[in-house]
């Protein structure tokens, strides 16, 4: 075929039409290129076209074609792999590739398979890989299935990283839990062990507070190994196998050769585990490391940059997991002494209160009398006054401090009065009338005369009142503040219901709780201790009392205080005889001055118009691009005045606007509150995550919640900052420079990873080709020097006897000698070329078969009588066990051909005295002949290409022995052609050899057939 014709089946440029070209198909069983159908040419343009992987089988020889992108995926079995039955290339792979490959060439219906785990030899070991294919059939030019078409896709990487993720998002989720360290080290190896295919085995050792390390977990290591002691003393000098004194110092440590630990398991396809990676388990703070890791690498992975990178978080996540249980630990400690501290913190309080309430009244007093002179100037009347409100709040949170240390001490002295409740009542709620009113709302009072003095203690009774008022109006922006009273049944109840924002319905049992602030409410200010209803309730319990609370989230609320009538219930000893009611003294004015406080200037107008979601973008696309999430219209609007000279900022209300901006255009970073509504920071955090598009965007979340957890919690949720209110406006400018540029140099190093790992592929692929360059010329040139010494050596002898026997003067006897020495060594001669013939024939696909029925019995007969003579001379056994029933369809000289090579290598390798064995039998619906011999025998190493052509063990067998290396190669061919197999088995060097040959009692042969006695016929 000219350069021109192969052009056009192979066009264009690349590395695998290139070979194409040059490639000698006509050594195939597919042909010379011009004999190939037009169905084979225009799939293989297919294939070479296209830039996905691709591979072609064809015939029922199953020969590979395929693309440059499936020669990446073989490895170091391109480019052998051309041209050559797949059954070969894929033999370790077969097993699972047969069954799927067969079942589209038998039955043309195309089939799929996802991420197919695959053991494959193509980097110099067991490799585990995994491969998304689709098989499809490939038919001829008639329509027959003859071959099939596979495009093929390599996922492992893919695989491994879902696979290893989900050990990470275990191991995180426990992380997260608040238990032991015991059982957070049980949990992790349980955890660990669920994935053997990445960690074979593990140990988990932690740092006493001696300094020694204990094992605290043993992964898929039997207990009573050597190799995972209980304990390790860091200063002593003992052998350490696993280098635990390095890794201890927080060095990272790769331990080799552990294959010779036989008790160490090993991957999945017994083979032994080689290596271990032994990592520092790094603590909280900068001190030495809180243990070590021992993780042994898997035998069928390469420890390549991949799997180091999942075992440092594999590491980092154990690590986290461990300090979480070690600090739940330390709080359970703490715990113990909380009630000693709570019981000193309430001690502390009385006293300090106490010790407040002094100096108090010498600058309350003072500032009363300035205040009532009418010749204050009115700039200093400002000043005092503010003094004197703040003095007030003081003094009313000191009071409500000391009272609340009374209370828990049992100190407090109530005196129960009979008190006309209702006018009582009424004064405490007309003390805020000014207060809601100013604030846009309505006040109702209720509370009409009782027919009885009820007893209270009037104190209590006003700051239970003056709470709920309180209360009532920083969560109330619209609607009314009601305070009613009545007798109902045996009971008091006074009610004070809002419109306020109301309470959600699972906090409901914690509104009372001291110290307790519901996240989230609607409220005129976030100030507060977070103890007036507790207060509430303490006090109204020391009236015999109750207090509930019913609330509609968003509606309002209603507080219920439910005391006892008559004094049946009370102490005698605190029973007072009562008293004319006063006005309420300083201690409401403290409540109202607070409360007007939070009612600035201008009360239910509208404020300015800030940034917002309606702000007019900048244009200029050379600027990072922000996403600004903030309920806030005060914060949004400082925080875009701040970023908006070197970025473009998006600002919006709330979560579910940010998603909103995020689906039209993904930004460079998203800066988000944590408190918002609709979808607060964590669900913007989560959902941006787990989309595609955005998982890689980095998030700065904002938050007033200060400390250390709550910073952990952001980042551990996936936040790359997190940034605690109030903040400067420098640290805000510095975090988000700080961020885009470690997402920019994030991005820099994956671009930069995977040209890198490009590369590598390609220069290993070059390395392959010419490596297999080396190979072939070595082996051509073995075969010249082999050919020219078995041609030459005959050659001397019959050119030295013809001069003999030409000067005359020979005698009969020295004349027989020569012309037998000629007609031996031409014969010889003869033989080389006529080998040389039938395998040039055999490549060339050109050999003819002359099939008939035979008897192969008699063909083994005949063959074996023409080595009689040659056993006999070395004093050889031969031996024949055979049955003569035996008959098949066959060409009886080229089976004769096999048994003579067979013979012929036998007797060969046999020294003297030795045993050569012919043997014929029947198995089913194959024929089995076996030649065995007492000979050389085979190496291990040597028997995988005992077959191939001009293969010998070494040179010093061409020396001794002589041969080209094909007779076995021909003995492989001729019986392949007859639908046979041949195998060669030996136990070893100097245990002989066993060659077996199967035959199928009738069999179709592809190439040629010619049947003389006209009983077959080829179709």
């Amino acid at each position: 075929m000219n350069d021109g014709q192969r052009i056009d089946t192979f066009p264009g440029v690349g590395e695998m039409r290139t070979l194409m070209r040059e490639f000698d198909w006509a050594s195939t069983p597919v042909g010379a290129v011009e004999t190939w159908s037009q169905s084979l040419k225009s799939t293989v343009k297919i294939l070479l076209a296209s830039r996905y992987p691709m591979i072609l089988i064809w015939g029922d020889n199953l020969i590979q074609f395929y693309n440059d992108a499936y020669s990446k995926l073989i490895g170091d079995k391109h480019p052998a792999a051309l041209g050559t039955d797949i059954r070969i290339t894929l033999s370790e792979a077969w097993d699972t590739l047969g069954p799927m490959i067969d079942e589209v060439m038998a039955t043309g219906v195309a089939n799929w398979v996802e991420a197919q785990m695959l053991v494959l030899e193509r980097s110099g070991y067991r490799e585990e890989s995994y491969f998304s294919l689709s098989h499809a059939p490939a038919e001829d030019d008639a329509g027959q299935i003859v071959g099939m078409f596979c495009v093929c896709s390599e996922v492992t990487q893919q695989v491994l990283g879902e696979r290893r993720l989900r050990l990470l998002r275990d191991l995180a989720s426990k992380a997260g839990e608040t238990r032991s360290v015991e059982t957070t080290c049980k949990d992790v190896a349980d955890a660990i062990a669920s994935h053997p295919l990445d960690v074979p085995f593990a140990l988990i050792y932690l740092r006493e507070p001696d300094g020694k390390l204990t094992l605290r977990g043993r992964i898929q290591m039997l207990s009573s190994d050597l190799l995972s002691p209980e304990s390790v003393d860091l200063s002593a000098s003992e052998t350490d196998i696993w280098s635990l004194k390095a890794a201890a110092t927080g060095e990272t440590i790769l331990v080799e050769g552990v294959e010779r630990y036989e008790s160490l398991p090993g991957g999945p396809w017994n083979e032994p585990t080689r290596a271990a990676l032994v990592m520092p388990l790094a603590s909280s703070e900068k001190t030495a490391p809180l243990g070590v890791l021992v993780a042994g690498v898997s035998p069928n992975r390469a420890l390549d940059e991949g799997y180091r990178s999942f075992y440092e978080l594999l590491a980092a996540q154990v690590s986290v997991a461990i300090r979480n249980a070690q600090a739940y630990e330390e709080e359970k400690r703490r715990a113990e002494m909380l009630a000693e501290l709570d019981r000193a913190k309430t001690a502390f309080f009385s006293n300090v209160s106490h010790e407040f309430r002094t100096p108090l009244t010498l600058m309350l007093s003072p500032l009363e009398d300035a205040l009532s002179n009418p010749q204050l100037p009115t700039q200093e009347r400002e000043r005092i006054t503010v003094a004197y409100r703040n003095s007030l709040r003081l003094l009313k949170l000191v009071n409500t401090l000391l009272d609340f240390s009374r209370i828990e001490a049992g100190r407090m002295q109530a005196v129960y009065e009979p008190t006309d409740l209702a006018t009582l009542t009424t004064d405490l709620a007309s003390v805020f009338r000014s207060a809601i009113e100013k604030a846009g709302l309505q006040l109702i009072v209720d509370c009409p005369t009782l027919p009885e003095q009820v007893y209270v203690d009037r104190d209590m009774w006003e700051k239970i009142v003056l709470n709920l008022l309180s209360n009532a109006l920083k969560f109330t922006q619209q609607g009314y503040i009601a305070v009613r009273q009545r007798i109902i049944g045996e009971n008091i109840v006074l009610e004070v219901e809002d419109t306020g924002c109301g309470i959600p319905e699972s906090e409901i049992d914690n509104v009372f709780k001291r110290f307790y602030r519901i996240e989230g409410t609607q409220g005129r200010t976030y100030e507060g201790t977070g103890i007036g209803l507790a207060l509430v309730q303490q006090l109204a319990l020391l009236h015999g009392g109750t207090v509930r609370v019913q609330s509609v989230y968003g509606a309002g609320s209603t507080f219920s205080v439910s005391i006892l009538r008559g004094k049946d219930h009370l102490s005698a000893d605190k029973i007072g005889n009562g008293s004319t009611l006063t006005p309420t003294n300083i201690r409401a004015d403290a409540f109202l001055e607070e409360a007007l406080r939070w009612l600035p200037e201008g009360e239910g107008e509208k404020e300015s118009e800030g940034v917002g979601e309606n702000e007019e973008l900048l244009t200029n696309s050379s600027k990072p691009t922000i996403l600004l999430a903030d309920d806030n219209t005060d914060m949004r609007e400082y925080v875009c005045k701040l970023l908006q000279k070197q970025y473009e900022v998006v600002a919006v209300a709330d979560g579910e606007a940010a998603l909103a901006a995020v689906s039209e255009q993904v930004p460079d970073l998203v800066l988000s509150d944590v408190m918002m509504p609709k979808l607060d920071g964590f669900g913007l955090l989560t959902q941006l995550r787990q989309n595609q598009r955005t998982c890689s965007v980095p998030i700065i979340l904002l938050s007033a919640r200060a400390g250390e957890e709550s910073r952990v919690e952001g980042l551990e949720a996936g936040a790359d900052d997190y940034l605690v209110k109030p903040f400067s406006a420098r640290e805000l400018l510095a975090r988000v420079k700080a961020t885009l540029e470690m997402a920019r140099l994030r991005q820099e190093a994956i671009r930069s990873r995977l040209e890198e790992e490009r590369r590598e592929a390609e220069l290993e692929s070059e390395r392959a080709a010419r490596q297999e360059a080396e190979r072939i010329g070595r082996i051509k040139d073995e075969f010249l020097a082999t050919l020219s010494h078995e041609l030459r050596t005959p050659l001397n002898a019959i050119l030295g006897w013809s001069n003999i026997l030409r000067k005359g003067n020979v005698g009969s006897a020295q004349l027989n000698k020569g012309l037998e020495t000629i007609e031996r060594n031409s014969r010889s001669q003869a033989q080389i070329i006529e080998d040389l013939l039938d395998m040039s024939k055999i490549i060339s696909g050109k050999i003819i078969l002359n099939v008939e029925k035979i008897n192969l019995s008699s063909v083994i007969e005949v063959a074996i009588a023409s080595f009689v003579p040659a056993a006999q001379a070395k004093d050889i056994q031969l031996q024949t066990v055979l049955n003569d029933s035996i008959s098949m369809i066959g060409d009886a000289n080229r089976l004769q051909q096999v048994l003579w090579n067979l013979l012929s290598n036998a007797i060969k390798f046999t020294p003297s005295g030795g045993k050569v064995q012919v043997s014929l039998k029947k198995i089913n619906s194959h024929i089995e002949l076996t030649v065995s011999d007492t000979g050389l025998g085979i190496k291990p190493e040597f028997l995988p290409y005992v077959f191939e052509r001009f293969r010998q063990a070494d040179s010093s067998t061409t020396r001794k022995f002589g041969g080209l290396g094909l007779g076995l190669s021909i003995v492989k061919h001729l019986v392949e052609l007859h639908g046979g197999t041949v195998q060669a088995t030996s136990p070893g060097v100097g245990q002989g050899s066993v060659f077996t040959v199967a035959l199928p009692l009738a069999h179709r042969n592809s190439f040629y057939v010619q049947a003389e006695n006209g009983s077959l016929s080829d179709d």
